[in-house]
């Protein structure tokens, strides 16, 4: 890996989000131009960049040195103002993303609006979370709870009268956003695992299923849809 693109994107990173909270557009032209920077990965918040930036590592992917660069945008309604600045109104960057399901008009708009199509963003069947936890399974998201010490949080958890009948899936998913920062951790954990989707020697899917999953406007059998999850770490279809 390349520490000075790695840097180098890293500012990239920091002066886009500074543009976009209003400062001045010129340090992210320079370093877009001098990087250089092609592809932009529009994501809804850090957990998101985490588990694409674990992806990328265990497929041996070197992002910043492909000039590809992973965002998190702040929340689905800032994606208007990214792809603005980022796609053919701005920058000119190629644009492609990753949000959860209810989020699907906030991206499709932006991208139409910034001329990139909607079939360039991916969508989670819910959301995140629970493509992983389709995944790799209940019991192996549980073992992956207890090596990162959250399994006395997770009993207690599910002992909670509201979590009663539900469905392990579901449970999981919940757990797994009632506390700030478990997102991003357990987001990153999955990608990292030896097992599941993101291993060196399996696929980028889920099991197949009956269930669909949007991509852009097309609906896609979630087993079909590596395509458009490794389109995402890679900046390309």
């Amino acid at each position: 890996m390349d520490d000075s693109r790695t840097t180098g994107m890293r500012a990239f990173q920091d002066a886009v989000t500074a543009w976009a909270e209003g400062g001045p557009g010129e340090p992210a032209h320079r370093l877009a131009a001098r990087l250089p920077v092609r592809t932009a990965v529009l994501l809804e918040g850090a957990s998101d960049v985490a588990a694409v930036d674990a992806l990328a590592r265990r497929r041996g992917r070197d992002l910043a040195a492909e000039g590809v660069c992973v965002l998190s945008i702040g929340g689905a309604m800032s994606v208007g103002r990214y792809a603005r600045l980022l796609g053919a109104p701005g920058l000119g960057l190629r644009l492609t993303g990753l949000c959860d399901e209810a989020e699907r008009p906030y991206y499709a708009r932006a991208f139409t609006a910034a001329g990139a199509a909607e079939a360039d963003f991916f969508v989670c069947a819910a959301d995140l979370e629970d493509e992983l936890i389709r995944a790799l399974g209940p019991e192996r998201v549980e073992e992956l709870v207890r090596d990162e010490g959250d399994l006395r949080p997770l009993r207690t958890f599910l002992r909670q009268p509201a979590q009663q009948g539900r469905a392990p899936e579901r449970q999981l998913r919940r757990f797994l956003g009632t506390k700030k920062g478990r997102k991003i951790h357990s987001d990153r954990v999955p990608c990292d695992a030896r097992t599941g989707p993101c291993a060196p020697d399996g696929p980028d899917r889920a099991p197949p299923t009956d269930r669909t999953v949007r991509a852009g406007r097309r609906r896609v059998p979630a087993a079909a849809r590596s395509p458009g999850r490794a389109g995402v770490v890679a900046g390309r279809r």
